[in-house]
């Protein structure tokens, strides 16, 4: 009997508000790291040491155990040229990968619409949380957009309306003001019949799911155990999205930073454990991302907005590793105090989009981009 080959999926996490590079893929071997962070360096000692120059942050022994297993693949020093240190516009442009105009069409908006274009499944597309990602947006493209899975479809249809209203009011008020209330209004009156028939698909997902996984008691990790059920129940969905944070940690960044990544350690590595019990894991790969690094040098209290930062790819048929070269912290070498991008991250997304999916990244991501290989 011919094995049938399953669709690859792809699970983005959006670290938002710009996570600290510096104090994640930690070069503990620099003794420039000490005399940049003597405010929220963390001690050589406390290090999860991946080699002689670099570690991860005391809290990702979670996150250490899926490296171990070589499913973690660390992408130095993202970014792009000229960026401008503000949430939303970065956000913007690696949502829309337009960094020199705004864009509207969201990259996973395009590529939902090269993977479905009939639209013959209105969950081909599944965000998690209460906003829809500039991301997916494309008019004309169905997102399902999920805010609680328990409740979602089996609501009463007042309850099921405020939360729907919920999340259009917020999507409008995060757009609107930058791109316009007539394409905002356009794109959902496009696309919101579409993304409410998918109420009645979802529903499902809950109650064919069981599992011996344990995940733990955060925002993040219900997403992710939602993203989890709505995979095993095969209903389609080639691109699941998900944010966690704020990991904008200009101050009281000690204990905050370090209660973000024991959360997404925990919560990423129980996902995948929960995929491999199912033996639904071999077709699913992980994009972790955040807008932007912080600064080198402390403030005193945490660390300022940056700009070259560090993505994780996750999954069995990821190569794990690092790629790319961790870039320089030698001051001359360094971007009005930052450090400076040497992996454009539409390079990683061609990656995906190619090697992973199967699609053609150029039209996709706008250019070609050098790709990192690890997959």
């Amino acid at each position: 009997m011919t094995a049938t080959k399953k669709d690859p999926v792809v699970v983005v996490l959006q670290m938002s508000g710009g996570n600290d590079y510096f104090n994640t893929v930690i070069p503990y071997a620099d003794p420039r790291y000490m005399d940049n962070r003597p405010a929220v360096g963390v001690n050589t000692e406390r290090v999860i040491k991946l080699n002689d120059k670099i570690g991860f942050h005391p809290e990702m022994g979670s996150f250490k155990n899926l490296y171990d297993q070589g499913n973690v693949a660390i992408i130095h020093g993202v970014g792009y040229h000229n960026a401008p240190r503000s949430h939303f516009r970065s956000m913007d442009i690696w949502h829309t990968c337009e960094p020199d105009k705004l864009g509207t069409e969201g990259w996973l908006g395009r590529a939902a619409r090269e993977i479905d274009p009939n639209k013959e499944n209105v969950v081909t597309a599944v965000s998690f949380g209460p906003s829809l990602p500039r991301a997916l947006v494309l008019p004309g493209v169905p997102v399902s957009c999920v805010d609680d899975l328990d409740n979602f479809g089996m609501l009463t249809g007042i309850t099921e309306d405020q939360q729907r209203n919920k999340i259009i009011d917020r999507f409008s008020r995060l757009y609107s003001p930058t791109i316009g209330s007539g394409f905002v209004m356009d794109y959902l009156g496009q696309t919101g019949l579409d993304s409410l028939a998918a109420a009645d698909i979802l529903k499902v997902a809950p109650e064919k799911y069981s599992s011996n996984v344990e995940y733990p008691d955060t925002t993040l990790a219900r997403k992710l155990k939602g993203i989890a059920q709505i995979h095993t129940a095969d209903l389609g969905t080639r691109i699941f999205y998900c944010d966690h944070g704020s990991f904008d940690s200009h101050s009281n960044q000690v204990g905050m930073h370090d209660k973000l990544w024991k959360d997404v350690s925990e919560g990423v590595e129980a996902f995948f454990d929960d995929l491999k019990e199912h033996g639904a894991g071999d077709n699913v790969i992980m994009l972790m991302f955040s807008e932007f690094g912080r600064r080198v040098h402390d403030n005193g209290s945490g660390t300022d907005h940056g700009a070259a930062g560090v993505s994780f790819m996750l999954g069995q048929n990821i190569k794990g590793g690092e790629y790319g070269e961790y870039p320089s912290t030698a001051p001359e070498d360094l971007e009005q105090g930052d450090l400076v991008p040497s992996t454009d991250f539409r390079g990683v997304y061609s990656t995906i989009l190619e090697d992973w999916m199967g699609l053609d990244a150029n039209p996709l991501v706008g250019g070609v981009f050098e790709k990192p290989k690890f997959i």
